[in-house]
């Protein structure tokens, strides 16, 4: 398995390079080279199988024994789930006859972000000591600068996953006062000397934006080697394939339906995920190639809906970004669209039959090259009508409002029909929910809505959505690890423009007082 650019360069990189460059020389993705195909026995095989051994195996598709061996990785995987609340790690959740929700927030902070990032940050450690092994005491080791952006959820996870970790430093951004109190204070709370909380005045989009001209910034990121915890690193999307299995194996037994038998071939399977940066969804776009049979993956958006758009009409635009009742939504441009434009435009554009597959590749990569900059320079592109009808072979789209969220928030938490459950959605499950209602489906029809947070992590929303309803406590659902928490010590530095020249400097000065600016950086 080797790993290339979304955008046409000629070189090839291992996994172990792949995770920690986080982008491509060319400023493109990574992306692997071929999506692997499922052993032919896997609905038997892998039915039975613990969230930890499913990941195992499918971790096991994309990384070379050369490079992690079965046993390490095992441990690895292991150890990354063990902190989370509930043995099955990712349970599916009946709402109604043929309407699930996958509960992602049952790790450390409570976010979805939490199964990849507990892997991440154990796979950074694993990869640094590797290359650290049999250097002496006073020899100088190989260190990362990991540099992230978030709009609230992956700041957080990633600073649980990498808190304390030898031979890293973590530096997050995230923008000032678009946040959730919660999620700010689980950041800025966490005290550990190689944890950097920046707090920018500015949009997601402008955090995003500096991490990747600190990754384009050649002198710079050579001389601290960055490495990302954005999903921009592939090990992100890797590790949210797994709840896809995962699901579709609970969902049968739900249903108590052997997979051998006939109606488990009759079952259309459509997931609705809450989509800002394209990265969960993304990983169900993967799971589907890879051979689980899913009908249909729904991109729920936002009034942020770059996304809903281009699905509509085949024009990628960016219209800025407004303030939203699911504030980790609130993103103009979705950094791994990249990833899944590349695979459109591999099976879109014409070939030549003397062309050999690396030069088709280069390619293809070129074009999302071109797309990409169109981006930067127009604010956006279009697609021909052949492209759109292969988009749409795979994906659905649905725009909610707000008023939409607190009224299926309201009506998820009191349901009418008494085959339904009461359920307190977070709000951007909530734009999954209502973006699942809008689908038109068969009988045959199951769909699984990805819960990405807990509720008590937007208790402004949830709160506005409930608090005129006489059942309703918030302190009923918030968890005790909440409890005294906007109360801590905290540690930030607020930062009065999104200028790359100002976190570069900070960057610096933050590495000194480390002591780890003449480290050798891998």
């Amino acid at each position: 398995m080797r790993y290339i650019s979304t955008r046409g360069s000629p070189l090839y990189y291992s996994f172990s390079e792949a995770v920690l460059v986080g982008l491509g020389d060319d400023g493109g993705l990574i992306i692997p080279e071929l999506i692997p195909t499922l052993p032919l026995d896997w609905s038997i095989t892998w039915r039975n199988l613990t969230f930890s051994e499913l990941a195992f195996n499918i971790f096991s598709l994309y990384i070379p024994q050369e490079e992690i061996r079965s046993q390490e990785l095992e441990n690895l995987v292991s150890r990354s789930y063990d902190s989370f609340r509930t043995p099955t790690v990712t349970p599916l959740v009946k709402i109604k006859p043929q309407l699930y929700i996958l509960e992602l927030f049952h790790g450390p902070t409570f976010a979805f972000k939490d199964v990849a990032l507990q892997f991440l940050g154990n796979l950074f450690e694993y990869l640094l000591k590797k290359k650290n092994a049999g250097k002496g005491e006073k020899e100088v080791k190989d260190r990362i600068t990991v540099v992230g952006a978030t709009s609230g959820d992956t700041g957080s996870a990633a600073i649980y996953g990498l808190r304390g970790k030898k031979n890293i430093s973590l530096f997050i951004l995230h923008p000032r006062g678009k946040v959730s109190p919660i999620q700010e204070a689980q950041m800025t709370t966490v005290l550990d000397s190689n944890v950097h909380n920046l707090a920018i005045e500015g949009t997601f989009d402008d955090c995003q934006n500096i991490v990747k001209a600190l990754f384009n910034d050649s002198p710079f990121n050579n001389k601290y080697h960055l490495g990302a915890v954005n999903s921009i690193n592939w090990a992100r999307i890797l590790a949210q394939i797994t709840y896809y299995f995962h699901s579709y194996f609970q969902l049968l037994d739900y249903l108590n339906i052997n997979l051998n038998s006939p109606d488990a071939e009759h079952i259309q399977l459509q997931y609705i995920v809450p989509t800002g940066n394209f990265g969960d969804i993304l990983a169900g776009y993967y799971a589907r190639r890879m051979g689980l049979p899913i009908q249909k993956l729904v991109v729920a958006t936002n009034s942020n809906d770059i996304l809903d758009r281009f699905f509509q009409s085949g024009k990628y635009e960016n219209s800025g970004v407004i303030e939203t009742q699911s504030p980790a939504m609130d993103i103009a441009v979705s950094s791994n669209f990249e990833r899944w434009l590349w695979y459109l435009a591999y099976e879109c554009l014409p070939q030549k039959k003397q062309d050999s597959e690396t030069e088709r590749m280069k390619y293809v990569g070129n074009h999302v090259k071109q797309w990409m900059e169109e981006v930067k320079s127009n604010q956006g592109f279009s697609i021909g009508e052949d492209f759109l009808k292969i988009a749409r072979r795979d994906f659905h789209s649905a725009k909610v409002t707000d008023e939409e969220i607190l009224e299926t928030i309201r009506r998820y938490y009191l349901p009418k029909s008494t085959d339904q459950i009461s359920y307190i959605l977070d709000p951007h499950t909530a734009v999954g929910i209502n973006a699942a209602e809008q689908q038109t489906v068969s009988s045959s029809t199951y769909q699984i809505c990805l819960a990405t947070a807990h509720p008590a992590k937007f208790a402004k929303a949830v709160v506005t959505a409930l608090e005129n309803i006489s059942s309703f406590d918030f302190l009923s659902i918030e968890p005790p690890e909440f409890k005294g928490l906007l109360d801590r010590e905290k540690r930030v530095t607020y930062l009065e423009r999104p200028d790359p020249i100002l976190v570069k400097k900070k960057i610096e000065n933050e590495l000194k007082n480390e002591g780890n600016e003449n480290e050798n950086r891998i």
